[in-house]
């Protein structure tokens, strides 16, 4: 078995020869899938490292690229999930309840170097993987000509774009990360990083006249503009992500790093839908309320693994296939429903709601009411996308349960609104506070 770790590879560069070995077994997924030990690399007998940098491979790793934005993209969505006030743990694993308990320590070692598929996914080494490969991916193709690599600024816009998601991730979830070992950067310094890797991105997509990409790294750009707080600047790129625009990451059932990982916990019986995303309801023009298709819900009629509490799962994942919504043109018009207020927030609310096949029966004048709607609004849209979390935190919204409640599985819950930096990065990296003050 080939295992690989972020740490070992940002110390050694010439640890690509293992990574892109993966690649060539499999251009689908890579390292999520190989992460057992910590400090330890071992490459195959057989790879020489300077023939799988040719540009020969360059479809081939940019596919393994976005293998490894879906490996840990399902964890993110779930670990968010937990984190925010989507999901509730169900299980027994005691490992996994400090995500849901909002108390997740450094020490912790579960969310830190755990693979993505793991009972407990981990996200920090799985994401932390990801956001490598595509950056060492993209700066391979900026070496290599046209000649050399047919499309390649269409590849050269996918790693990019795929390395500016990853940012994404590390800078929604976690309250600060490092970036190839250096210092200990915050969460708007990641994010920042995200939003001109979209940026360069978005270069090369229209350089290749590729417009799916092109709306992608508007969407990304919007995303990181919005978490950044430039409403003016997120409302621009919003805006130019076309009508009917969808990019997903794909899922599958051929293997464990390839089942949607919202499904996994579902069908392992290990998170429920939340209280408060259950029975939701859109009023209609008479007075009277339709369920939120958006989000609809299913009783299993079972419990979960704990047997206690009733097992709720989502629709919007019934199967271990079901692709997960990276960005899409509904994201896009909440952000410039968000930025701008007003009518065109209701109006946008309304326009999605019967695009959904609900009914458009909103109707207010007054500011906050409208802001808050269209926060419920991309709540319902995004759920279960990953975006709960960080809303909750760049909101500053009401935490539910509160802190202070008590854990159904003991303990309380805490007011952790993003993991830490794990001990794990920051005693290896000597660029970086060891005691975390």
């Amino acid at each position: 078995m080939t295992t690989i770790n972020i740490r070992r590879l940002r110390r050694d560069a010439r640890s690509i020869a293992g990574l892109l070995a993966v690649a060539v077994v499999s251009a689908t997924f890579i390292a999520c899938n190989s992460i057992n030990d910590a400090l330890h690399v071992t490459a195959p007998d057989k790879i020489d490292a300077k023939s799988l940098q040719d540009p020969a491979f360059a479809t081939l790793l940019v596919n393994s690229t976005v293998g490894n934005f879906e490996c840990g993209y399902g964890a993110f969505v779930a670990v968010g999930g937990l984190l925010s006030d989507e999901l509730v743990d169900v299980g027994i694993t005691a490992s996994r309840w400090p995500y849901d308990r909002r108390d997740v320590q450094t020490s912790d070692g579960a969310y830190s170097t755990n693979t993505c598929d793991n009972t407990t996914p981990g996200v920090y080494t799985p994401i932390s993987t990801a956001r490598y490969t595509a950056d060492t991916v993209a700066a391979l193709l900026k070496t290599w000509t046209d000649q050399q690599v047919p499309g390649r600024q269409d590849l050269l816009a996918k790693a990019l774009i795929y390395a500016g998601y990853d940012r994404i991730m590390l800078g929604e979830l976690f309250c600060s990360a490092a970036i190839d070992r250096g210092p200990e950067l915050t969460s708007l310094e990641v994010l920042a990083q995200a939003e001109q890797k979209f940026s360069d991105g978005l270069t090369a997509a229209q350089a290749a006249n590729d417009p799916t990409l092109t709306a992608l790294a508007y969407m990304g750009r919007a995303r990181a503009r919005l978490d950044q707080g430039n409403l003016t600047g997120a409302d621009a790129d919003a805006k130019q992500v076309p009508p009917g625009f969808v990019y997903n990451a794909t899922a599958d059932i051929t293997s464990s790093v390839r089942t949607n990982r919202v499904y996994a916990q579902f069908n392992s019986k290990l998170a429920s839908v939340t209280p408060q995303f259950i029975g939701l309801t859109v009023p209609t023009a008479s007075g009277g309320t339709v369920p939120d298709t958006r989000i609809a819900d299913s009783t299993t009629g079972k419990n979960g693994a704990d047997n206690h509490t009733p097992l709720i799962v989502s629709n919007k994942y019934r199967t271990g296939d079901a692709p997960i919504r990276i960005g899409s043109y509904e994201e896009a018009q909440l952000i410039i429903a968000e930025a701008e207020g007003g009518q065109v927030a209701v109006n946008i609310i309304n326009n999605l709601r019967i695009a959904a096949g609900l009914p458009g029966a909103f109707q207010s004048t007054d500011a906050t009411a409208i802001k808050n709607q269209v926060i419920d609004e991309r709540s319902r849209e995004l759920f279960l996308q990953g975006t709960r979390a960080y809303d909750i935190r760049r909101l500053n919204l009401p935490q539910v349960p509160a802190a202070g409640v008590a854990y159904l599985h003991g303990g309380t819950y805490g007011t952790e609104m993003c993991l830490p930096l794990p001990d794990v990065e920051r005693n290896n990296n000597p660029n970086i506070n060891k005691t975390g003050a």
